[in-house]
């Protein structure tokens, strides 16, 4: 397990103008939906990317077709924002390893 560093006031606005701007594309239509710092559980593995976008039709609902809580599968697209002393490689790595089971 590798804890991601906190996020600051920069990464924090970009996260938030990505996670707006693909869902004021996607939303509606119901193409998709962007979350931002969502954790996703499949195949004993856990990531939490800063974005984590979902086609609609695979989005995890409940009995009354509301979003669940608990998401356990692997994101469509994963973004991942990075901090100046992050490695790309290595965050690459981590999102590829997990999301290929």
């Amino acid at each position: 397990m590798i804890q991601k560093p906190t996020p600051q006031g920069k990464h924090s606005k970009l996260q938030g103008k990505l996670v707006t701007a693909i869902n004021q594309i996607v939303e509606d239509r119901k193409i998709a939906l962007a979350f931002p710092e969502l954790r996703c559980t499949f195949g004993g593995r856990l990531i939490v990317p800063d974005v984590s976008v979902f086609a609609w039709d695979r989005i995890p609902v409940d009995d009354n077709g509301e979003f669940t809580n608990v998401f356990p599968i692997c994101p469509d697209w994963t973004i991942e924002i990075l901090s100046p002393d992050q490695s790309p490689t290595k965050v690459t790595s981590k999102l590829v390893i997990f999301c290929i089971v």
